[in-house]
C-alpha cells in the first residue's frame, strides 16, 4: 500500500511541477521588453508554445516553467515570475473573464523572416533589423532576384524599411547625387535591372511590388516603415505610367501621371497627389510635413484602445506598457488619414490632427502593417547617422510595437480558451 501511496504523490508532484509556468511580464515592472520578445519568438523556435495574455500587464507573456528558460531570462536580463498551477489558473481565469478587455492568445510557431535589403546591408541600417539583433530574433536577407523567382513563398513574414520602389532612388538628387553613396546606390539597382532584363530601375521595382502583393494575398504578413510604406503604395497605383524624371531613369516621366494612377491596386492609400519636382525631397502628399509636426516636445502619438476578445489582431499589434509614445520622424514620418482607405485599420494617431503613425489591413488572406517613421528612439535620423545602441533603449515602448509584428503572425487563427 505504501509504495501505491508513494506512487500517487510521484505522479501528483510531477503533474503539478508539468503545470507551473513562467510568466514574463510586460508592464512598466518589466526589466528588458525588447529581449522579452526574443525569448519567447525562439521559445516557440525550439518547440515550445506560449500564451500571449493581450491587455494583461502590458501584453504579458505565459510558457511552461522550465529550468532552462528561467535561466535564459536571467541571463537576458528580463524579468519574470514563477507561478504555481493555481496562480496561473487565476491569472487565466481573469483575462477570460467577460468583464475585463483582455484575451488569451495561443502562439503556435515562430514564423520565419526575411528582410528585404539590397547587397551591402548593415544591420543598422533599419530600425527593424536593430531590433531583431538585439532581441537575438534569426531572420534572412532577401532582394529583387529572390523576389522576382517566387523565393518570398518560402517566408512567413516580410520587412520592408528604408526602400523607394518608385525607383527615384529616395529622390535624394538635390542633396546627394555627387556623393559617393548615392553613386554606388544607383549602380548597384541599374546592374541589377540589366541583369533581370529590364530596361529601367522603375519597371524592376513595378514587378517586385506586384510579387509582395501577391504573396501577401496568398497569406504572407507584411511589415513596412519609413519611405518603404508610401513608395510601395505608390509604385503599385503607378503600374502602367512612367514618374521618374530623366535624372532617375533617363527620359521625361509622362505629363499626364497623376491622371493615370489607379488607386484600386493599392493596398493603404488613395487619392494621393505625386510630388513631381524631381528636386523635391518628397513622393506625394500621403507624408505629413516637418511643418505640419512642430515641436519634437510635442510630438506624440496615441495608441488606439481594441476589443481584446473581438478584434484581437490590432490588440496585439499595439500592445505596449503605455499608450501614447513619443513621435519619431523619417523619410516618410507620418500619413495624412484623409489619404487613408476606409478599409484600413488606424492603430496610432496624434490626436487632435489628421496625423496617422499606423495602419493595419487586409489583403487576401494576408495582411499588412505600414508603421511611419525611421527609427524610435533617433528622433530626427539623418544620412550617415551612427547606429541606435538598443541596450539604452531596452524598454522602448516605440519599439515595441515593431517586435509586436513578429510574434502576431505566430498566434492561431481562431481564439481558443485556456
Amino acid at each position: 500500500m505504501k509504495y501505491i501511496i508513494f506512487f500517487i504523490l510521484l505522479v501528483f508532484t510531477t503533474i503539478l511541477s508539468a503545470q507551473s509556468k513562467l510568466l514574463i511580464y510586460m508592464d512598466l515592472q518589466q526589466t528588458d521588453h525588447l529581449k522579452a520578445y526574443g525569448i519567447t519568438f525562439n521559445a516557440l523556435r525550439n518547440g515550445a508554445k506560449a500564451d500571449w495574455l493581450l491587455n494583461y500587464r502590458g501584453g504579458s507573456f505565459m510558457l511552461d516553467f522550465t529550468d532552462a528558460l528561467a535561466n535564459t531570462c536571467r541571463i537576458k536580463g528580463v524579468a519574470f515570475d514563477e507561478l504555481s498551477a493555481s496562480q496561473a489558473v487565476d491569472i487565466y481565469r481573469l483575462v477570460q473573464s467577460e468583464d475585463q478587455n483582455m484575451e488569451v492568445m495561443h502562439l503556435e510557431k515562430a514564423p520565419k523572416i526575411a528582410v528585404y535589403v539590397p547587397p551591402g546591408f548593415k544591420p543598422w541600417d533599419d530600425a527593424v533589423t536593430l531590433a531583431l539583433e538585439y532581441a537575438e530574433v534569426p531572420y534572412e536577407k532577401i532582394w529583387v532576384d529572390q523576389i522576382l523567382k517566387g523565393e518570398l513563398q518560402k517566408y512567413d513574414w516580410l520587412h520592408l524599411h528604408h526602400e523607394d520602389f518608385t525607383g527615384q532612388y529616395g529622390k535624394f538628387y538635390a542633396s546627394f547625387s555627387g556623393a559617393q553613396w548615392y553613386i554606388d546606390q544607383q549602380m548597384l539597382y541599374e546592374n541589377e535591372a540589366k541583369k533581370l532584363g529590364y530596361r529601367k530601375v522603375s519597371e524592376m521595382e513595378k514587378d517586385v511590388v506586384k510579387t509582395i502583393k501577391n504573396y501577401v494575398s496568398q497569406g504572407g504578413f507584411l511589415f513596412a516603415m519609413c519611405s518603404a510604406t508610401d513608395s510601395y503604395d505608390i509604385a503599385l497605383a503607378a503600374d502602367n505610367v512612367d514618374i521618374c524624371d530623366k535624372m532617375y531613369d533617363g527620359d521625361a516621366p509622362d505629363p499626364d501621371a497623376q491622371k493615370k494612377l489607379d488607386f484600386t491596386k493599392t493596398l493603404a492609400f488613395e487619392n494621393f497627389t505625386l510630388e513631381m519636382n524631381p528636386y523635391v525631397y518628397e513622393y506625394s502628399n500621403i507624408d505629413v510635413q516637418l511643418q505640419e509636426i512642430g515641436s519634437a516636445q510635442n510630438d506624440y502619438f496615441t495608441l488606439f484602445e481594441f476589443s481584446a476578445k473581438y478584434d484581437p489582431v490590432p490588440t496585439m499589434l499595439t500592445q505596449d506598457h503605455v499608450n501614447v509614445v513619443h513621435g519619431f520622424m523619417g523619410q516618410t514620418t507620418m500619413f495624412h488619414k484623409n489619404l487613408i482607405k476606409k478599409s484600413v485599420i488606424i492603430l496610432a494617431e496624434r490626436q487632435g490632427t489628421d496625423q496617422v503613425k499606423y495602419i493595419h489591413g487586409n489583403y487576401g488572406r494576408g495582411t499588412f502593417t505600414f508603421y511611419g517613421g525611421h527609427d524610435p528612439e533617433d528622433y530626427q535620423h539623418m544620412v550617415g547617422s551612427p547606429p541606435t545602441d538598443l541596450s539604452l533603449y531596452k524598454n522602448s515602448p516605440g519599439y515595441r510595437l515593431i517586435l509586436n509584428n513578429i510574434l502576431f503572425p505566430a498566434a492561431q487563427k481562431k481564439k481558443q480558451k485556456t
